[in-house]
């Protein structure tokens, strides 16, 4: 069997992805699940945060959202049975690598996945959904009548976020990037009611295409933009507020929340709400409240080049490995 693997040499060096075969899996533990592995999604590789949490290796296992089937069950599994459809990520200590064809998994890192769900999109949605989830229902606290605005919301995350917004009764307005974009983004717009308009561009047309720090507004104008009892969420680690910002935050009332979906694996005091978070997004996939932005699925032999794309922000669809 062949499993995917990122490798870096030092840091600031660009990342590589190796195959290696593997002979055999390891013991299979007490509360151990073999699943054979029928779709992965691919998702950046933050050596940052891996080696800020002493997790740093020559070899990191690549590919963490998995869907696929029960094959065999530790003597302790009491979750799931062989045949059963499953779904799940990887934690960040997994030794694993999800671009395999059989991997073993803990049972507490698995969900059942609905049988009308694909395995790319099962697979595909999962992590834009626990953050989407972790972000406006744990951090923004979403409700009917607000407004939610969701930067790039042609993206795979983007997408969902607006989505489960909506689902929420939230008013949604989004950037985009592109007329490509735009047209998107307005067919996410709820066929009922009235029709509010979704997309704003917040960048001039000179703008130029690709480049990265020309698609992202200031965060001057993000704390402009909040209202009384805002809320901002962001992913920016290293995020600093200069005085003026931070005192038009506190003449509004307003908040500044980081978005950090790795929680849930880094601390398993919540297991129990993490697994009906999972659950929950593939209800909704099932339902089709969730229709995820996603690429064409591409076979094992092309994960290598897919990964690439992925490591360097390049993929504008969720990249699945489909076996």
């Amino acid at each position: 069997m062949k499993a995917l693997y990122a490798q870096q040499s030092s840091p600031g060096e660009e990342m590589t992805f190796v195959f290696q075969e593997r002979e055999s899996l390891p013991a299979s533990r007490d509360h151990d699940v073999k699943v054979q592995v029928r779709a992965c999604a691919l998702s950046w590789v933050d050596t940052k945060l891996l080696s800020e949490i002493k997790l740093k290796k020559d070899l990191v296992p690549v590919g963490r959202e998995i869907s696929g089937v029960v094959l065999e069950v530790g003597s302790k599994v009491t979750f799931f049975q062989p045949d059963d459809e499953v779904v799940g990520i990887l934690p960040l200590d997994s030794e694993e690598s999800g671009v395999c064809e059989v991997i073993l998994v803990h049972e507490h890192y698995l969900v059942h996945k609905p049988q009308k769900v694909c395995w790319a999109e099962a697979a595909g949605t999962l992590r834009d959904g626990l953050r989407a989830y972790t972000a406006l229902h744990y951090l923004a606290h979403v409700s009917p009548g607000t407004s939610v605005l969701v930067l790039d919301g042609a993206s795979p995350f983007g997408t969902i976020a607006i989505q489960l917004a909506q689902h929420r009764g939230a008013k949604v307005i989004s950037t985009a990037h592109s007329l490509e974009d735009k047209q998107y983004l307005e067919r996410l717009r709820p066929a009922g009611g009235v029709r509010q308009p979704l997309v704003v561009r917040l960048y001039s047309a000179e703008d130029e295409p690709g480049s990265r720090c020309q698609l992202l507004p200031h965060k001057h104008d993000i704390i402009t933009l909040l209202g009384v009892g805002g809320r901002w969420i962001t992913t920016e680690r290293n995020l600093q507020l200069d005085p003026p910002d931070s005192h038009s935050l506190f003449l509004k009332g307003a908040t500044v929340s980081f978005l950090n979906d790795e929680v849930w694996n880094l601390s398993n005091v919540q297991q129990g709400k993490y697994l009906a978070i999972l659950e929950d997004i593939m209800e909704k996939l099932s339902n089709s409240i969730f229709r995820p932005q996603l690429d064409e699925p591409v076979p094992l032999y092309e994960a290598k080049v897919s990964m690439e794309i992925v490591q360097k922000n390049q993929a504008r669809k969720r990249q699945v490995i489909q076996f």
